[in-house]
This record gives structure tokens, C-alpha cells and sequence, in this order.
């Protein structure tokens, strides 16, 4: 008998993992309103490190459209979280030596000690700014060049995801979102979701069609990350626990 491997994992294994997922995510049931603990599948969570790279490029910031305006001395996160921009990664999804405009890249951290450590610019934002490019523009088909960053990751916590979860009474485990409910100006943030209701710390049956919402500002400050970062897309990030966020159901 032959296995056939796929990037460290057998493909009887992806197999095996997905028809689990399917026939646990059979018959969803439905959850009642209100404020809930959120849990995000590394999947779904690495959409939220989108949203805060989004408000972080200096077009927004020149156009005064970004939720982060003026927020760039404030601490917005933990502390223990961090957030990395590794654009020499070995054998990176989106690894570079230099960006749409032929400027060098380097390693950056995004996030450290709470706070964002600046914005991100291409050459047109950045002479608006009154400051230099960094290295992260973009270019697609056509057009002016954008901005977009490399490998992202966010540095692994602690506790294992049993462990982020141990002490929820009621909550929600996110595994996929959807829509485009973000409003980049102001940070509001309202997506459909589906996936596991969580009771006491335990996987309680599939849920679905349901909300979730809050801020953006308000959200970063209530994350926390487990331990179980893996390394398998562009933007790389463990499970993530978000607290305090309201849930529209039943």
C-alpha cells in the first residue's frame, strides 16, 4: 500500500479530516442572540489580520479613510500579540526581493508591544504622508500600484485551542464567514458565520445561519492566540479568540 504525501500531510489523511468535517457540520442548528465569546478557526481568523493590513496602507491613511487614523500611537492589542511581515520567507507563498515598484523588501513586524509600528506605502502614499515607501507595493493588470504585504503571521500564544476554550460557558466556534460586511472608515464589522456552538469549553453541535458583529478597534483589543500556528498559506495565524462579541441568531 502506497501513501502519497502532500507538503508533510498523506492524502488519506486530508481525506479522512475532511469527511470528519462534513458529517460534523450535518443538520446546523441555530443560537439565540446576544453577546458571546467567538473562537476563529486559523482558516476564518486569518480574514481579521486582513482587515487591520487593509487600514494600515498609507492610501487610506492620505485619503483620511482608514479606522486606524490617528491610532498609530495607541495601544490596540495585547501586548503578547505580534504580527510579522516576512517577505524573504524560504519557499513563502508570496515571498519577494523587492515589490511593484522595484524597491527592496525587508522583514517587518506590524504589531508589536500593542501598538501598529506604522503604516504601509508605496511611493505615491508615502510622498502624500510625507514620509518614505516601505517596500510593500503592489501591482495587478493595470492601474496605479497598490499595496500588499508578503508572508503574514501571527505569533502563537501559550495555551493550546482546549485551552482557549476551557473556561467558556456559551460561546461560538467560526469556521467559515460570509459576506463583506467591513466598513474599512469605521471599523464596524458585521459577517454571517457558521460553524460549532461551544459549551463548556466543549464542541456542542454544528450551528449556522447567524451574525456576528462588533468593532474592529474593540475586537483587536479582546484577541487572544493559542499556540497552534501552522504554516500553510500567505497569511498565517493560530486559532484566535475574540471576547465580548454579539452574536444575531433566533
Amino acid at each position: 500500500k502506497v501513501t502519497v504525501q502532500k507538503a508533510g500531510v498523506a492524502i488519506e489523511e486530508i481525506g479522512k479530516l475532511a469527511g470528519e468535517r462534513t458529517v460534523a457540520r450535518l443538520n446546523p442548528g441555530r443560537v439565540k442572540s446576544g453577546p458571546l465569546p467567538v473562537v476563529f478557526d486559523p482558516r476564518a481568523g486569518g480574514s481579521l489580520i486582513g482587515h487591520l493590513i487593509g487600514a494600515m496602507a498609507g492610501s487610506g491613511i492620505a485619503r483620511r479613510s482608514s479606522f486606524l487614523l490617528g491610532k498609530e500611537d495607541e495601544i490596540l492589542f495585547d501586548p503578547a500579540i505580534v504580527i510579522a511581515d516576512d517577505p524573504h520567507r524560504l519557499r513563502g507563498m508570496r515571498s519577494r526581493p523587492f515589490d511593484g515598484e522595484g524597491l527592496p523588501t525587508a522583514a517587518r513586524t506590524l504589531v508589536e508591544g500593542g501598538r501598529i509600528t506604522g503604516w504601509l506605502m508605496e511611493t505615491a502614499s508615502a510622498r502624500q504622508l510625507g514620509q518614505q515607501p516601505t517596500g510593500h507595493a503592489s501591482r495587478g493588470h493595470g492601474g496605479a500600484p497598490g499595496v500588499s504585504v508578503s508572508n503574514v503571521h501571527v505569533a502563537p500564544g501559550s495555551a493550546s485551542p482546549a485551552e482557549l476554550m476551557a473556561d467558556i460557558k456559551d460561546g461560538i466556534y467560526v469556521m467559515d464567514l460570509i459576506g463583506h460586511g467591513v466598513n474599512g472608515v469605521t471599523g464596524d464589522y458585521s459577517r454571517g458565520a457558521s460553524g460549532y456552538r461551544i459549551v463548556d469549553g466543549q464542541f456542542a453541535g454544528a450551528i449556522a445561519e447567524f451574525t456576528i458583529a462588533g468593532n474592529l478597534i474593540d475586537m483587536f483589543a479582546g484577541l487572544t492566540a493559542a499556540n497552534d500556528l501552522e504554516w500553510y498559506r500567505a497569511m498565517n495565524v493560530p486559532t484566535l479568540r475574540v471576547d465580548g462579541m454579539i452574536i444575531a441568531g433566533d
